[in-house]
């Protein structure tokens, strides 16, 4: 199946998909107090999440689940009759894709603004970013140093060849890195650096847990994974060998996404909506509170919110923000290209 047909997939496989795992949502009513939200994000942490949201507000939350690209899918497909109130995935470069269809609607927030810089929302506030996640280089502590890494780029030397575990080209967290280095160093160099990666052979899985659990057995020594898996296999075990080191410190800085969401244009419980993401931007933020994002170890937008403590032994690095207003728009291309490379 193409890059491009994964992307866009039939309805009924996204309607199935993102209906995975949680009920589906209610319509409203006039006495309703529910908010109905499709959510990329499946991780366990969320349920406690919403439900301390439940247990102040009133507001009860119904999901339904997917993949980012099937829940856009999906609500491009309902149009005007989408039971969805909120949109919340985990790319920015979709929420800026869904703003621009105008399948989510602009908001203004006062609450909303404060606790989110303007670097990570929209400005017309059909988005907000909730949470920050980093893709970077890990690597296997027993086998490899960390003076032998460096950038994304580097990947593609030779030393590397049979040694390196990846994602494979379906999943967003590929398709936005793989937009971040267009945006940075260009399309023909962003093509020879991808070459290089399969010259390596790289073995591909599509979890992050995984790649990181084979990196741990010893058959890859480095991969590419979001920062938080590392944080949460050091929360169950200390003396997790696979550590995170911060990509393109010396030029751009790290690549950055963001778990974010929005209130869809046709929102029934456009009120309620508003307050889920108000708290999600607030309350959600404090580790000790809820969980999101110090739950799943991501760090938080909140400037007056504290990172989880796992956290802390990641020490301070760079980010790549000046790539992330691009992602949305570079999306098709970075899918192409890897087409184009035979990336699997």
């Amino acid at each position: 199946m193409s890059r491009r047909k994964f992307l866009l997939m039939p309805i009924a496989s996204a309607l199935a998909m993102a209906s995975l795992g949680w009920a589906q949502p209610t319509p409203a009513t006039a006495q309703t107090r529910i908010v109905n939200v499709y959510s990329a994000r499946h991780y366990g942490a969320l349920e406690k999440v919403f439900a301390e949201f439940t247990r102040e507000t009133g507001i009860q939350v119904r999901l339904s689940s997917g993949s980012t690209q099937a829940l856009l899918e999906r609500l491009r497909a309902e149009g005007a009759q989408t039971p969805a109130d909120v949109f919340f995935v985990i790319d920015i470069g979709t929420l800026q894709i869904a703003a621009e269809e105008g399948l989510l609607q602009p908001i203004q927030s006062e609450a909303l603004n404060a606790a989110v810089p303007a670097e990570l929302r929209d400005p017309q506030g059909r988005w907000f970013a909730l949470s920050l996640r980093y893709r970077t280089v890990v690597y296997n502590a027993n086998k490899v140093k960390p003076e032998e890494l460096s950038t994304y780029e580097a990947l593609a030397d030779r030393k590397w060849r049979g040694r390196l575990c990846l994602r494979p080209a379906t999943h967003i967290y590929t398709v936005s890195l793989v937009a971040s280095m267009i945006a940075n160093i260009g399309e023909q160099r962003t093509e020879r650096v991808l070459r290089g990666w399969m010259a390596n052979r790289p073995t591909f899985i599509d979890s992050d847990t995984r790649i990181l659990e084979t990196i741990e057995a010893g058959k890859c020594d480095v991969g590419i994974t979001n920062h938080y898996y590392v944080g949460n296999k050091l929360k169950t075990n200390p003396n997790f060998p696979v550590k995170v080191f911060w990509a393109n410190q010396k030029d751009r800085g790290v690549h950055v996404n963001i778990s974010g969401a929005g209130v869809t244009a046709n929102a029934a419980n456009r009120e309620n909506a508003i307050r889920l993401l108000e708290w999600l931007a607030t309350r959600g933020q404090d580790p000790g509170t809820a969980g999101l994002p110090g739950g799943n170890s991501e760090y938080p937008v909140n400037p007056s919110a504290q990172p989880a403590e796992v956290l802390k032994g990641f020490g301070s690095f760079k980010a790549d923000m000046a790539a992330l207003p691009k992602y949305g728009a570079l999306q098709p291309q970075a899918i192409k290209l890897l087409e184009r490379v035979g990336y699997k």
